[in-house]
């Protein structure tokens, strides 16, 4: 029987061979779209699913490589590659929102008439049924794994969605009305949400690989385990990060001064144990101080580097 953790690891590994797969349909499916019809938001759409080819590759490899456990070199483990794969797809959806914005232009100098709208219609919607598919899949993948990878490459995805809904209105109003300036709209708009979802998803993997702090309510949540404890007298310069799917945990623990090593000892497993209950698999590291020792904290270094550094204790 698997492991959860050996689980987790064969649901992300199906979940990006179905993504790339998907890619691979969809952009042979729009390239024939594109072609026919001469739809620059078919355009567009067709080009995003080759950006999802190349990043869906790239998750591909980085679950590969997250999945290899911790050694010599890499300690914490390879959880960050995940983040860095989130930063190279953000930049290749920023890459093809520019080049949608720019064949705009292009066409509003140089109109091009959009025929054929009833294929266009029909192929946006099969790729739009087969992309909430992926993304229903992706979802539970991300709940059970924690995936940042799987969770950037359903982000973009989610665009995906967005993006052949609005082709597809675009299409329709096109057949309809006969306003072709209305399909380069809609390309403008496209391109533009695209520029923003690139920068999201280089935001968070950034926020990941400088080692940001967790969550307020994660980082509360683990001084109300430790403080739960009668015999913890008090926590300080506690520092959280996100390993890439795996949480780390230091602090201080604030312990009567009179124990012997081995009952703090005991203590702070007592502590671990708790920790690790509310958060399966955390790294957790803890030093054990006196309760009321006078010392030059990080909690007192960080006071002092904020907005109230007046107002700090050294």
């Amino acid at each position: 029987m698997l492991s959860t953790q050996e689980n987790n690891q064969r649901l992300k590994k199906i979940a990006t061979i179905a993504s790339v797969s998907l890619a691979v349909s969809l952009s042979l499916l729009k390239t024939f779209g594109a072609l026919y019809t001469g739809s620059l938001a078919v355009l567009s759409s067709m080009i995003d699913s080759l950006a999802d080819i190349f990043a869906s590759s790239i998750t591909f490899i980085a679950v590969k490589i997250s999945s290899q456990p911790a050694d010599s070199n890499h300690r914490y483990g390879h959880g960050k590659a995940e983040a860095l794969s989130a930063l190279v797809q953000s930049a290749f959806v920023a890459g093809s929102g520019i080049f949608v914005m720019y064949d705009g232009i292009s066409r509003l100098i140089s109109p091009v008439a959009v025929e054929q709208t009833g294929v266009g219609i029909l192929i946006m919607l099969i790729s739009l049924f087969a992309t909430f598919g992926l993304i229903a899949f992706q979802k539970y993948v991300t709940r059970r794994t924690a995936s940042q990878a799987i969770s950037a490459d359903s982000a973009h995805y989610t665009v995906d969605v967005i993006t052949n809904l609005s082709i597809i209105i675009t299409l329709i109003v096109v057949k309809l009305f006969g306003w072709s300036w209305f399909d380069t709209l809609t390309a403008f708009v496209v391109s533009s949400y695209l520029l923003y979802n690139a920068y999201k998803l280089a935001e968070d993997a950034v926020r990941l690989l400088t080692d940001s702090e967790l969550s307020d309510d994660i980082r509360n949540n683990i001084k109300k385990i430790v403080l739960s404890h009668d015999f913890a007298h008090g926590i300080h310069d506690l520092r959280t990060r996100d390993l890439g799917g795996e949480y780390m945990f230091e602090l201080h623990l604030e312990l009567d001064g009179d124990l012997p090593l081995s009952k703090a000892h005991d203590y702070t497993d007592m502590v671990e144990d708790a920790l690790r209950a509310a958060y399966p698999n955390a790294q957790i590291i803890i030093h054990q101080d006196p309760a009321g020792l006078k010392e030059n904290r990080l909690d007192h270094k960080i006071q002092c580097n904020g907005p109230n550094a007046t107002d700090c204790i050294l």
